[in-house]
């Protein structure tokens, strides 16, 4: 079992131990429609319902606590829980008001990201947003129907707006913060890539419109950007070296 030093530990048992063994790819993040600390929301888990998650994470600063080893299956996220071939989401419930319309509140941002960091270096969770229920990566709980047995909102269209322009754009951001071997024009594409995550969903390729967006600078240099001598095809060729350079760089 891999149990996250920053959390606190509040083993939920028989569960801990009887439930089976996942590989886990995803990270599901919920709200829980109350405004409950780290150790309320264990208190629910032990005491009022057979369902679970791995993470609890109240309002404040540090209020992060670990109730199953995430290499054990949790029970929040339905379909998402344990597949057939053994893969399985880390689930993360999260203090919300009690219409779940609130945002997530800076320390909520700041354990969100250094916990989702530590499943990916930890687990190899991918750096992008999952594309289908089964996709590894970073998700929500209403993004796909197989998480939940009879649909859900959570978290909630406040929640789903900041997990994509602040959550994973700050995921990817604090999981590749080493970048002293990097140039200025590897940098610079970088920069452009993070302030899109959240808009294209993943670190990747990008399509001719989005290549319009990020500037000729980013493949030729800036003092080429208007170069009638480079085709569109050549710019976006070169400009898909870069790229795929910046991604074999985030991803080793």
């Amino acid at each position: 079992m891999a149990w996250y030093e920053r959390a606190t530990k509040m083993e939920l048992q028989p569960e801990s131990d009887a439930q089976p063994a996942i590989r886990p790819t995803q990270v599901i993040f919920h709200s829980i429609v109350a405004g409950w600390t780290a150790r309320r929301t264990y208190e629910n888990w032990r005491d009022s319902t057979s369902l679970e998650s791995h993470f609890g994470i109240g309002y404040k600063a540090r209020d992060i606590a670990q109730y199953i080893g995430t290499e054990t299956r949790a029970d929040a996220n339905a379909g998402a829980n344990r597949r057939a071939d053994g893969t399985g989401a880390i689930s993360v419930e999260t203090a919300s008001n009690s219409t779940a319309t609130d945002p997530w509140s800076a320390a909520q941002v700041e354990e969100m990201i250094n916990l989702s960091v530590w499943a990916h270096k930890r687990h190899g969770i991918p750096l992008q947003i999952c594309r289908t229920h089964d996709d590894p990566g970073f998700g929500y709980h209403s993004m796909f129907r197989q998480w939940s047995t009879s649909g859900t909102a959570c978290p909630g269209p406040t929640r789903i707006r900041q997990f994509r322009e602040v959550i994973f754009p700050g995921i990817v951001a604090r999981a590749t913060e080493k970048e002293g071997d990097m140039t200025k024009e590897e940098h610079d594409a970088l920069m452009f890539l993070r302030r899109n995550l959240g808009r294209i969903g993943r670190v990747g390729p990008i399509d001719r419109q989005e290549f319009h967006a990020a500037g000729y600078y980013l493949a030729v240099g800036e003092g080429h950007a208007h170069s009638a001598d480079l085709k569109l095809d050549e710019v976006m060729k070169r400009l898909a070296a870069l790229e795929a350079k910046i991604v074999a760089h985030i991803c080793r």
